[in-house]
């Protein structure tokens, strides 16, 4: 589409996340709006961006590529072109889609998507673990009879006596697991990403995050793995499961975000880097309200000021929009109120480069994993990444190992205030410890933090209700993605919200109930044991 006139009607959208990005392709494509986007830092794709230190590239929390929507996989497929041709069957959380590759005639140069398997795998105890787990017959074993017996009992209880009322989270996962099993492999990580008790987190939680197995599959799985003559037979479907290929950038998530942005842009968008909203003018009763100015302020304290924009997609916490509104009498005091005690969890990464990894180089053949949930006890760290099994473009050297230790923090806390040299040493003694990388064999280092990685359902939460309701009431501004809803979206769910916006301009009308209702449905909910 030709650059729109300054006289067409303006759409700021906040944000240059997964959400923001794809509300500002399809407005500048789709309708004609001149769409302007204000992003708080330097780099576009917010937690989906790629970090880039001395050649090795971090791709910050993982992001594998594969969603039940086929708008969304398709609209993927449009921006990079994939490696592969043919039909290549594709999973995610164990939901499988065949996907039609189109070969392109590609350079190493050139973005592209690749095909990956995908192993996750869970340490503990010193061993390693199916993710999800699973009660396999190689499970079991690990955990040894004595373990294995109270878990099958624990199972048997929740079935027969479960808890009728379910208040909290660790009540949503004794139900549906038992209580050893909670104990073992969920309650302490859990616990560890969230930095509260499961006790203090609502039960919806669980409902949204972790697709309920049923009772009687639990146990099915559990008892059928103790035949011989099932185990063989079940297994095989069980391990069939588990083999996923998901669609991965080659150098990782932020190079799908940066080809969004440079197709915006060649629409009608402009994209404003380091320029932090701060400044929202509403004007009207609550209920009928409307935004009359947006303002942003720059690096150098410059600011940038947009008038009567006909449309306000925000993707930035609620927290901080809430507070950047003016005149503050125009947030319902309760709204206001509630706005300002909801949570985030932060995270940091900290990427250490090696000669080798569990004992072997690359040529020797290093873990498998894309990713490993550390719920050794005493380990501070919750999960790491293995780069080199996410995209060998990843690795400046491919002699060299290139892995991410990722910690769930709460922003100013100890972790977070730490150097980074100190959370360096952290890192490497905890692998060491683990007996999964020695300090003699570290090259280099860097930690990146993200603040507001995951919006929290504790403090506040419970009246959320309370602030949808007075966001639904103002007429020009439309929210998506996950903090600019408070909800712990997937980067395709993130999406969704953000075209389903864009849906409802062209079509005319406003329906927030309908990005509301995204990630809501059951066949979006994650497998057992996913927590992050």
């Amino acid at each position: 589409m030709p650059d729109a006139p300054d006289s067409a009607p303006l759409a700021v959208v906040i944000g240059a996340g997964p959400a923001g990005l794809t509300a500002a392709f399809e407005l500048a494509t789709r309708t004609d709006l001149r769409v302007v986007v204000l992003e708080a830092t330097d780099a576009l794709g917010g937690l989906s961006q790629t970090v880039v230190h001395n050649g090795n590239r971090i791709d910050i929390g993982g992001h594998r590529f594969f969603s039940k929507s086929d708008r969304v996989v398709d609209w993927w497929l449009d921006m990079l072109p994939a490696e592969a041709s043919g039909v290549e069957t594709v999973s995610y959380q164990n939901k499988h889609r065949e996907v039609a590759l189109a070969p392109a005639d590609l350079t190493d140069d050139d973005a592209a998507f690749m095909v990956r398997p995908r192993t996750s795998r869970i340490y503990f105890a010193g061993r390693f673990f199916d993710y999800p787990i699973t009660l396999s017959p190689t499970t079991l074993r690990k955990l040894g009879l004595r373990r294995t017996a109270r878990i099958g009992a624990s199972y048997l209880r929740a079935r027969l006596a479960p808890i009728r009322d379910e208040r909290t989270l660790e009540d949503f996962f004794v139900n549906r697991f038992g209580r050893e099993l909670y104990e073992t492999f969920f309650r302490e990580y859990t616990e560890k990403v969230w930095g509260v008790p499961c006790t203090e987190i609502p039960p919806e939680w669980g409902a949204q995050r972790v697709k309920g197995l049923s009772i009687g599959r639990a146990i099915g799985h559990f008892v059928k793995g103790l035949l011989p003559k099932a185990s063989d037979v079940r297994q095989k479907g069980t391990e069939t499961s588990l083999i996923e290929r998901f669609l991965y950038p080659r150098r990782g998530p932020g190079e799908m975000w940066e080809t969004v942005a440079a197709r915006a842009e060649a629409a009608r968008a402009t994209i404003h880097l380091e320029h932090a909203v701060d400044h929202l003018e509403l004007a009207g009763e609550p209920g009928r309200q409307s935004v009359t100015a947006v303002e942003a302020v720059g690096p150098d304290g410059e600011r940038l000021r947009f008038e009567d924009p006909a449309l306000v997609v925000s993707t930035m916490p609620i927290r901080a929009l809430a507070a950047a509104v003016e005149p503050a009498s125009a947030v319902p005091a309760e709204a206001a109120e509630v706005a300002a005690g909801l949570g985030y969890r932060d995270f940091l990464i900290v990427g250490l480069l090696l000669k080798r990894l569990a004992g072997k180089t690359p040529a020797e053949g290093i873990l498998p994993d894309t990713w490993i949930y550390l719920q050794e006890p005493g380990v501070v760290a919750g999960r790491m990444q293995v780069f080199n099994n996410w995209s060998p473009y990843l690795v400046a050297d491919p002699d060299t190992v290139w892995v991410g230790v990722e910690y769930f923090v709460s922003e100013g806390d100890a972790l977070w205030t730490s150097d980074d040299a100190d959370l360096r040493r952290l890192a490497v003694a905890e692998l060491e410890g683990m007996g999964l990388a020695e300090a003699g064999d570290v090259l280099d280092g860097v930690v990146v933090r993200m603040p507001k990685a995951y919006p929290s359902y504790t403090g506040t939460y419970d009246r959320f209700d309370i602030v949808r309701q007075w966001l639904d009431g103002v007429e020009n501004l439309a929210v998506a993605g996950r903090n600019g809803m408070h909800r712990y979206n997937n980067q395709d769910h993130s999406m969704l919200t953000a075209m389903l916006v864009a849906d409802q301009w062209v079509e005319g009308r406003r329906d927030p109930a309908a990005a509301w209702a995204v990630n809501t449905e059951q066949d979006y909910h994650e497998e057992a044991g996913s927590n992050t």
